[in-house]
């Protein structure tokens, strides 16, 4: 399948991922970007990749176009921003981000998805995506406050409770004991740190 068909069937791009019309020229296997465009890609993802709290990173090889949707409009409710783009651009657009320690993934098809708010609610939907087409999209990587997570520590975060869930627990609390609150506020974090530690503590004994 030619690199121009971003691994999707059916694909086929006159457009840019990047919110509108990107002037394309076409050549043999398909549709290609100019130098101008090309700079606009790197510079509009750096942005992104600039103000993302979460980036993860997902092989999508084989994924049909229905299937694709369907996990563009799951991770656009979560207020997820989902994009495809070239390694090679996505390397040049990485540089002087978080993303940067992500470069040993930016390798065959590389979708990429950027969160601004709420990194649980994007690992929980890649992490279903991922369990559920298996054969079709597979998590890479992905880096949280800096640091660069494997895909078990992907996981370890979706299982965490959403934003939303945390705002209900901790809404509840104000009316109960101060201790009950604190006790809130703690639970989560070191239940995220312990999961971490576990998968760090098997690898190792491996």
């Amino acid at each position: 399948m030619p690199a121009e068909t971003n691994g999707v069937e059916g694909y086929s791009p006159p457009t840019s991922d990047f919110g509108g019309a990107l002037p394309l020229y076409q050549k043999k296997g398909g549709w290609r970007l100019n130098k101008q465009n090309k700079q606009q890609v790197v510079t509009e993802m750096h942005e992104k990749l600039s103000k993302a709290k979460a980036v993860f990173l997902a092989d999508f090889r084989g994924m049909g176009v229905e299937k694709a949707t369907t996990l563009r409009n799951d991770l656009r409710n979560a207020e997820v921003e989902y994009k495809v783009v070239k390694n090679t651009l996505l390397e040049l657009a990485s540089a002087e981000t978080d993303a940067a320690v992500l470069a040993p993934h930016f390798k065959g098809p590389t979708a990429v998805a950027m969160t601004y708010s709420d990194p649980v609610a994007a690992a929980k939907v890649l992490a279903k995506y991922a369990k559920e087409q298996q054969a079709t999209f597979k998590l890479k990587a992905g880096v949280l406050s800096g640091k660069m997570i494997s895909v078990p520590e992907i996981q370890a975060l979706s299982e965490l409770p959403s934003r939303e869930v945390l705002i209900a627990k901790m809404l509840g609390s104000l009316n109960a004991p101060a201790t009950n609150f604190v006790g809130v506020l703690a639970a989560v974090p070191g239940s995220f740190v312990r999961a971490l530690n576990a998968i760090r503590q098997q690898k190792e004994a491996n």
